[in-house]
């Protein structure tokens, strides 16, 4: 096992112990491993998407499951929360917090990934089988549905503001990340062998003025802060305004052509975002009339979630729910459950729009419409949300002429359109001003959740305009404060 190295560093703490476990240097597998002398916290349990770090999902825990006192979620992505029925069927028994609205999502996120991990593992042994081959990973699931009904009874939901006491040594209060719907930002204050540490965890950062959620939440001071840095690097180019000026032309210049749109989403925020832009350009009748099908089951039931708690919700959502408008409903919005509706779709002659998971095409019902569609001119493949080095969606954003997809390789014919201004997460120059609300230098700075260029150059810039010390950890290193910090 890979245990990573260890880095000892501010001599005037003590008992206090950081150890990155995924989303270093890279963006999918968040998970952050943090030791005081009386408590053993996690936060967050992703899995990881990039196609060189999918061996790292088989692995066995580095930690002692069993050990922790509690597992704390930022939010209800895969890369967040994906891991946590395999940790549990490893042995953790503690308490996982998570917000009420995360609580509910994270439910059908993990039922959801949960069969596509069995059906995508009986599919593959399938395929494997007849063409006589073998494949790099393990063809088994990495949790079942029953590791998910073990998991289920252990989440404790929370309100935000809500202050969490692990034990005496530890207590976790969560703040509105405006990522998705339900996403926190956790400020944990822990016990040191020199007083009271305070760390903030940003988890996902949304960007301010987004549809649906509120604007992520700001501090003014911390100790040691973990902050991500997906767009780290970058400006986002596409504003607010310009979305749907955009998602208009892609939407009429497809179905002018004759072909279908295919749009990899999340289920969890991109697909109710994405309803909420197309039914605003329906309503103002600014794109043709034309069926759209939202083809996941899970993004169908987490939308439900969305209209159960509005207390989520920013003014602009508000002023069409009291203006009589919904902002996740329109004619022409067909929710598809079943397997054999799905297929249904491929067999149409008119344009249609079809939104499916996953958002970077890694499994799920997304790969099927690629297979169908990548290869025709007159369709087009648009991505709306970030694609990790190493996935399907990043081969295809990036240029590749053939991909390979179930086996088997396909010529890219159909048109490729990006609107970054879709993104979830805050862009650079964001991040800069979210981290521009410390009042006072914080002992320390730890950047995750970014590609290498993204999170050293966010690194730099703090360093630059701030003048604090900055970490880029690498997978499996741990940061011991002072002379303690056995860990296990």
């Amino acid at each position: 096992m890979h245990r990573g190295k260890k880095v000892r560093f501010d001599s005037s703490d003590s008992g206090l112990t950081l150890r990155f476990l995924g989303a270093n240097r890279q963006v999918t597998g968040s998970c952050h491993y943090l030791k005081t002398g009386g408590a053993r916290l996690l936060v967050d349990c992703g899995m990881f998407q990039e196609r060189a770090y999918l061996s790292r999902n088989w692995e066995p825990s580095s930690l002692r499951p069993k050990n922790l006192d509690a597992l704390f979620l930022t939010h209800a992505h895969i890369d967040h929360c994906g891991l946590v029925p395999k940790l549990v069927r490893e042995g953790f028994r503690g308490p996982i917090h998570a917000t009420h609205a995360s609580a509910e999502l994270i439910k059908i996120l993990l039922e959801d990934a949960a069969r596509i991990q069995v059906e995508d593992a009986a599919y593959k042994k399938k395929r494997h089988r007849k063409e006589g081959r073998r494949g790099k990973h393990p063809i088994v699931p990495l949790f079942t549905e029953k590791d998910v009904r073990r998991t289920l009874p252990l989440i404790r939901p929370v309100h935000y503001g809500e202050e969490v006491k692990v034990n005496d040594h530890a207590t976790v209060k969560f703040y509105d990340a405006g990522h998705i719907l339900g996403s926190a930002m956790l400020e944990v204050d822990v016990r040191t062998g020199n007083g009271m540490r305070r760390l903030v965890f940003s988890g996902d950062i949304g960007q301010r003025d987004r549809p649906i959620v509120r604007d992520p939440s700001v501090f003014a001071e911390a100790d040691y802060i973990i902050v991500e840095s997906t767009y780290g690097d970058r400006e986002h180019g596409d504003k607010e305004e310009d979305v749907e000026v955009r998602l208009a032309d892609v939407i009429v210049r497809t179905v002018e052509a004759g072909g279908n749109l295919v749009i990899p989403i999340f289920a969890i925020e991109r697909a109710q975002e994405m309803v909420y832009h197309i039914a605003r350009l329906v309503s103002a009748r600014k794109i043709p009339p034309v069926p759209v099908y939202l083809d996941s089951p899970m993004a169908a039931r987490a939308t439900e979630v969305f209209r159960r708690h509005r207390e989520c919700f920013d003014d602009d959502a508000w002023h069409l729910i009291n203006s009589g408008h919904s902002p996740l409903r329109f004619d022409g919005l067909r929710v598809v459950e079943s397997v054999e509706e799905s297929k249904d779709i491929n067999r149409l002659k008119e344009p249609v729009i079809i939104m499916a998971t996953s958002g970077m095409c890694t499994a799920g019902r997304i790969k099927h419409h690629l297979a169908h569609n990548i290869s025709k001119s007159e369709s087009t493949i648009l991505f709306v949300g970030y694609q990790a080095e190493g996935t399907l969606g990043r081969q295809i954003v990036s240029g590749s002429p053939r991909v390979r997809i179930h086996g088997h390789d396909h010529e890219v014919r159909a048109s490729v359109e990006e609107i970054h201004g879709f993104s979830g997460h805050a862009d650079g120059p964001a991040l800069m001003h979210w981290l521009s609300h410390f009042k006072k230098p914080p002992r320390h700075v730890f950047v995750t959740h970014g590609e290498e260029k993204a999170s050293l150059a966010l690194a730099d810039n703090i360093r630059r305009d701030f003048g604090w010390d900055v970490s880029v950890p690498e997978y499996q290193e741990s940061f011991v404060m002072g002379e303690l910090g056995v860990e296990g």
